[in-house]
This record gives C-alpha cells, structure tokens and sequence, in this order.
C-alpha cells in the first residue's frame, strides 16, 4: 500500500470530514482520515491513490427504498444488483437516489458519501463481501478524504444489516 500521510490537524479537514472524524471517534474507531492530492470519487480511483485491491473500497452508495433513504457499503469490486437486493431484505424496491436526494439524506456530495457524520442514522446494508479484507477504506465526507477501518468496525458503526448484494 502505498503511504497516505493522516490529517494530525483537525482544523485543515473539510468541516464535512470533521463531522466524519467526530462520528468515527465516538464511536471508538482509530482510523485516522487520509486527505488525498487528487478526487478518488469512484472506487477504482481511490484503490490507485492508495495503492490497494479495488473490492477493499467501501463504495457509500445512497438509494431510495420504501420511501426513505438506503445506506450500501458495497466492495467497490461489485454492482449492486437492486432487484436481488430488494428480495433479500423484504423491500418492495430499490432505486438510485438522485444527487439531491444524496445531500440531502447525508450532507455528502455524491463520489464523497462517508458511511456516518450524516444529518440522521440511515438504515444501511453492508456487503457481506466487506468481510474478505483486513482493511477496507471508505470515503471521509468528501471525495478527497478517506478512512481505514475493519469490516466489524463498519458493521459496528453503521449498524449495518450484512447481505450480499450482487
């Protein structure tokens, strides 16, 4: 993997990422919060920044089933596939929620959606997929910030139902 220096100071955080900092610690994770040079905004991006496999990027994709918003952690290595996923958890569907739909339910600009420091708790599924990795990384609030963390810690800090997703 290649180094990442983490932010020692809390102050040069997007204050986005400062919510995501303030969530991980109270929470009891350590992972400390990368600031990368460029826009890892899509899954493959942020595996090359960081010099890891792709399926060990947690993707923080929003969707809208049942009238509210739907938290997947997937491998950044998988698609999710909706109608499979909508069976498994007993939903009546489950669509892609628009950009605005994404502000709004976690304060996060698509390409940057962090699994926690949103406005409210979101019901949230995490791929059983996750579990392969010692050390995933998911996106810090926004798409130049990343964490490191383990599968349980991800499980344990969105409450996450675990389920495949493909």
């Amino acid at each position: 993997m290649t180094e990442h220096p983490a932010s020692s100071d809390l102050a040069a955080l997007p204050a986005r990422s400062r919510l995501v900092h303030d969530a991980l610690r109270a929470a009891g994770i350590p992972g400390e919060i990368v600031v990368l040079p460029d826009a890892a905004a899509t899954a493959a991006a942020a595996a090359a920044a960081l010099g890891v496999e792709v399926g060990a990027i947690a993707n923080s994709l929003v969707f809208w089933s049942d009238g509210e918003p739907l938290l997947v952690m997937t491998s950044g290595a998988h698609r999710v596939d909706t109608t499979a996923l909508a069976a498994r958890w007993g939903r009546g569907g489950i669509a892609r929620a628009s950009a605005d739909q994404v502000r709004e339910a976690t304060g996060q600009v698509i390409g940057g959606v962090a699994p926690t420091g949103h406005p409210t708790r979101l019901q949230t599924v995490v791929d059983e997929a996750l579990a392969a990795f010692p050390q995933i990384w998911a996106a810090g609030g926004t798409p130049h910030t990343v964490f490191p963390l383990t599968f349980d810690e991800l499980v344990d800090l969105t409450g996450g139902t675990v389920l495949p997703v493909v």
